[in-house]
């Protein structure tokens, strides 16, 4: 429930509340080869994004979380594991609405709508300084 209400604000606060996103929370093992077949990256991420192409059925596409990589990554940052869990969640909805994070711009654009997110969720803002140590998302 934690990740669909989170997926839910972002599809939302976008203008897409209509669209559908399937969301696969998983062990690493299986986020490493989805990783390795589609990114040609041999290693597990905490969440990748696969854009759907346009469909009558209106699914923006899907989303993967890798549980043991995002456990690891909330005790390391020192916060709630449900709370990354939603961040990862909200990243990973904006990279099916085209959002990115390449150059600092995008970033910033990207990290203002999550922070936006994360607080209509009661969730502070994970780049925020004192919050644990944060890094931004790794390419979805």
């Amino acid at each position: 429930m934690l990740v669909r209400g989170a997926a839910l604000v972002a599809l939302d606060r976008e203008g897409a509340g209509h669209e559908g996103v399937t969301i696969l929370l998983t062990d690493d093992e299986s986020v490493r080869e989805l990783n390795a077949r589609f990114r040609q990256k041999d290693s597990p991420t905490n969440v990748l994004s696969f854009p759907a192409p346009r469909n009558p059925e209106f699914h923006l596409g899907d989303i993967a979380l890798a549980f043991g990589v995002c456990a690891r990554e909330a005790a390391e940052q020192g916060k709630p594991l449900a709370h990354h869990l939603q961040h990862l969640t909200v990243h990973g909805v904006l990279h099916l609405l085209g959002y990115d994070h390449i150059g600092d711009d995008e970033a910033e654009a990207m990290e203002g709508f999550e922070r936006a997110v994360l607080a209509e969720l009661g969730i502070s803002d994970p780049y925020a300084a004192g919050e644990g140590e944060h890094e931004r998302p790794g390419p979805s």
